[in-house]
């Protein structure tokens, strides 16, 4: 019979968080202030607690706030799904308006009242006040739409903000002026493309403007977001840290684990290894920069439809462990966690007419991540045996295992002593607790499983 086993002695990263983001759906939920009938909450309240709640919800303890570019006001570029579109402050030089934006920010507040206790400031595009084309998307692809004599006003603004929410109790822990900086952003949303060298001359200005304001010590630099996790990390991550003032104020390189092949017929027929991808980023890491963490900012699956069941969350479940055991990330924080299209997307799925949000597999297979792993744990050893995967972590006396069986047959397995709580998702469970049998537990096939030791 398999085992589930582990070795404290063999200890990895420490880990920090699990995030997601608000772009695309806080600024249409947090206007929902109708009773959801279930809980008897308001919705725009209940969905926050299932999301950022430790006891109600998964505990997700990382929110990704979108400084907008100011398309929604606007009404310019070629955006044609509303919901993609953003409020911006901006309304002159150093002039703002703090009442925009306010269904989003009223999400960002919900959510750090019911636990998110870090909040990132990410920008897809600047305000098009600073943008070449006037517009929240750029022109010609590979050009950026930021001037370099736009940096410094840019910089100004996403510290005004931050120092904002600060005064107003929001735990603002980094700041990400760049976002998936590689590719072309022509359109379809706000994005801005990014040179590497472009990459570095914005993050000095950063580094050195967050130096001279002391509400921001304790915030730090985050990025560069780079969108595939095969192609140019190594090139941005080199213009995020070889500057020593940018060093001071970064903890981490931040990237996107996704993994999109291209279909270019000259190599549509390449097996491409994803692990492969991360060891050797990994490897990059360890041997240039020794000590620097990285995280994964931003993945979703990628894929159209609406998949509420067990397929989906297992393909999440996979990367995250490869990202987690082979990448050694300090942070796992999914794209959006609401989704308003059919798309293999976000956590929860919501519905703009009439208001209803549903539940996806996905969000408990989170949980049995977020809910149960918490801030300042150590990745250890692990192993459940032969065709289950698994991840452990320790901290203060507890272990917390999850283990993923993708396979079509159930599994035995022969569990440590004092296991305190084993929560299951599957075809069948959500979350749900279930008890062992004599020590042993047989871990459903497709399935996610956490189970929790205490000394």
């Amino acid at each position: 019979m398999r085992k589930l086993v582990s070795d404290r002695q063999k200890s990895y990263q420490t880990f920090e968080s699990f995030g997601v983001s608000g772009a695309w759906w806080a600024q249409v939920v947090g206007g929902w202030g109708e009773t959801d009938e279930a809980s008897g909450m308001p919705k725009r309240e209940r969905i926050a607690e299932l999301l950022f709640n430790k006891e109600k919800g998964i505990g997700i303890s990382c929110y990704r706030y979108n400084l907008g570019g100011g398309s929604a006001q606007s009404g310019k570029g070629n955006i044609s799904e509303p919901s993609r579109r953003a409020e911006s402050f901006d309304i002159g030089e150093t002039e703002y308006d703090w009442s925009r934006d306010e269904n989003a920010v009223r999400m960002m507040k919900l959510a750090v009242s019911e636990g998110a206790d870090e909040v990132i400031l990410f920008v897809n595009s600047p305000p098009e006040r600073w943008t070449k084309n006037g517009k929240a998307h750029c022109e010609k692809a590979g050009q950026t739409n930021l001037p370099k004599s736009n940096y410094e006003s840019f910089v100004r603004y996403c510290l005004d903000c931050a120092e904002h929410f600060i005064k107003e109790g929001i735990p603002v822990k980094y700041i990400s002026p760049v976002n998936e900086p590689v590719w072309v952003w022509t359109g379809g949303q706000e994005g801005c493309h990014y040179r590497p060298h472009q990459v570095y001359s914005l993050m000095k200005i950063l580094a050195r403007e967050m130096d001279k304001r002391p509400a921001l010590d304790g915030v730090k630099i985050s990025g560069a977001e780079n969108g595939d996790i095969r192609w140019f990390n190594k090139m941005y991550s080199y213009a995020m840290l070889h500057d020593k003032t940018v060093r001071r104020r970064v903890d981490s390189v931040d990237v996107h684990s996704y993994f999109l092949t291209p279909d270019v017929p000259v190599i549509r027929h390449i097996k491409f290894n994803r692990v492969s991808f991360l060891r050797r980023y990994r490897k990059f890491m360890d041997t240039f920069y020794p000590g620097v963490a990285v995280k994964t900012s931003e993945w979703t699956h990628m894929k159209g439809g609406r998949d509420y069941g067990i397929d989906s969350a297992l393909e999440q479940t996979k990367v995250m462990m490869e990202d987690i055991s082979v990448l050694n990330v300090t942070s796992w924080q999914n794209w959006i966690a609401l989704s308003n299209v059919d798309y293999c997307d976000g956590l929860i799925y919501e519905n703009d007419g009439p208001r209803t949000f549903e539940m996806t597999k996905r969000y408990y297979a989170f949980g049995n991540f977020s809910k149960f792993i918490e801030k300042g744990s150590a990745r250890i050893e692990a192993d459940a045996g032969e065709g289950l995967d698994c991840v452990a972590f320790y901290k203060d006396g507890k272990t917390v295992y999850v283990i993923a069986n993708r396979t079509k047959e159930d599994k035995d397995l022969e569990l440590p002593a004092n296991v305190s709580g084993v929560f299951m998702t599957s075809k069948k469970y959500n979350l749900d607790r279930v008890y062992p049998e004599n020590g042993t537990i047989i871990i459903p096939a497709e399935s996610i499983t956490t189970v929790i030791t205490e000394e």
